[in-house]
């Protein structure tokens, strides 16, 4: 049985833990699945690849509306596909052979399981112990209890992107995220697209403001049944039949389910190590990324309230320097945290949302800039798109952001960069220029508008 100073379990953001010398002794690094983890194989960077690709055929298809003649003739899903993993199969494959030939950090590939505290066999037979253990295994889909017991075939976020053809139509059970960018996806690519959401509204862990919009838009553009059980479903003659607790069934060539993700954690024999986990299946963390057990640390969507890979590289910077300096132990970086939903529209979020302020008793006001009021937007023709506020109005200090419509991740950006460095909004709105006529005006004029306590004199 051989010894390490460090093992790493996961290589997607766990890969960042990893030193990048010799000093902290012998190091391992265990893998189960394919190289760097979820975002570079099957989720975020491909999705948006994929996305793109999405958005030009909808550009196409949009065209005749601002005077051009076009028409789309045609998707070559298996070029666009291909074009999509040519690129990050590469980096994965890249990333393992670099650790593969590693001087300073053996990989092991294998699923691995706790055996004693700090003991861990690994399926190909592998068994070490290490002083220190990083739990990085990331998180899977959620398959609903009547799906998974129907027989019927399905697809999640981990498969679907690598389809062979593309499907006539296409049923998604779930309204999050992963359901609004995939919908979005593969309609615009041509195939008929059904929600199945068990909620009264998409996104629904958005601002009210958000999932009510958004929600109102997918009904115009997608077969949506919302507030809809799903009681089972089963697959015949190449078509998958969801059945629902009211109301007729829902078929498609192809069952998506995007019901959510849990923790990949069910089967790592955590309780032999003395690690527990949250009621949500999370591993139990401190402020520092410490498990419950001495010499036992997790990070990203394992243990994270923030299931998103830009969190889990700022916890694997943070824990990297937890590893290196224990004397000096940082807290993992969990103010003003944004996301962003890659459908159509796009939507972007920071901090707090309406039924946060409501519930909190804060003091707030709040303001609403719509696209079509400002020049860009109507170059857009955008009649949907909006970025939404709320500030404390004694203070001048926003509290929370939301932006729905084009370009909303790069749109929130300047407001991110506000409320972390605590700039009064009117600094924000007024002490640097914003460029007419573009886009970047929804946000300029959405914190003039502001109601604050002393506002800014609009210029």
């Amino acid at each position: 049985m051989r010894h390490f100073s460090l093992v790493v379990i996961g290589s997607g953001s766990g890969n960042v833990v990893l030193p990048k010398g010799p000093g902290q002794g012998p190091v391992a690094l265990i893998e189960s699945g394919a190289f760097g983890g979820t975002c570079i194989n099957r989720g975020c960077i491909p999705s948006k690849i994929l996305i793109h690709a999405a958005e030009v055929a909808q550009q196409v298809r949009h065209a005749p509306e601002f005077g051009i003649t076009a028409r789309l003739t045609g998707v070559d899903w298996p070029a666009i596909r291909d074009r999509t993993f040519g690129q990050t199969d590469k980096v994965s494959a890249a990333g393992r052979r670099a650790r593969s030939v590693s001087d300073t950090v053996t990989l092991i590939e294998g699923r691995a399981r706790f055996t004693g505290p700090h003991e861990l066999a690994v399926d190909d037979g592998t068994r070490v112990t290490a002083d220190r253990i990083v739990l990085a295994t990331g998180a899977r889909p959620v398959i609903p209890a009547p799906i998974a017991a129907s027989g019927a075939r399905y697809h999640t976020s981990d498969t679907v992107m690598r389809l062979d053809r593309l499907p006539a139509s296409m049923v998604i059970v779930g309204g999050g995220y992963v359901a609004a960018e995939l919908a979005h996806l593969f309609s615009s690519l041509g195939v008929r697209v059904s929600i199945v959401n068990r909620g009264a509204a998409l996104l629904s862990r958005f601002d009210p403001e958000v999932s009510r919009r958004f929600t109102e838009l997918a009904v115009k553009r997608w077969d949506v049944r919302l507030s809809a059980e799903v009681n089972g479903a089963r697959t015949q003659e190449g078509v998958t039949e969801v059945e629902l607790a009211s109301g007729p069934p829902v078929s498609g060539e192809l069952l998506l389910v995007a019901a959510g993700r849990t923790p990949d954690t069910a089967d790592l024999g955590l309780d032999r190590a003395g690690v527990r986990l949250r009621e949500d299946g999370r591993i139990e963390v401190d402020r520092y990324g410490r498990t419950t057990a001495e010499g036992i640390w997790s990070l990203g969507d394992a243990s994270t309230p923030y299931p998103l890979k830009h969190v889990a590289n700022a916890e694997a910077r943070t824990l990297a320097h937890n590893l290196a300096f224990p004397g000096d132990l940082r807290p993992y970086p969990h103010d003003w945290v944004p996301s962003a939903v890659f459908s159509d529209p796009q939507v972007a979020t920071v901090g707090a949302r309406e039924q946060d302020l409501a519930e909190g008793g804060r003091r707030y006001v709040s303001a609403v800039q719509e696209y079509a009021d400002v020049a860009y937007g109507w170059a857009l023709q955008d009649t949907a798109g909006f970025c939404k506020l709320y500030a404390d109005p004694a203070t001048g200090l926003l509290l929370g952001a939301h932006v729905m419509g084009s370009q909303a991740a790069l749109l929130i950006q300047p407001l991110i960069q506000a409320a972390a460095a605590g700039q009064r909004v009117a600094d924000l709105a007024r002490n640097q220029y914003w460029i007419h006529p573009a886009l970047t005006e929804v946000v300029e004029n959405a914190l003039l508008k502001l109601p604050l306590d002393e506002s800014p004199v609009p210029g």
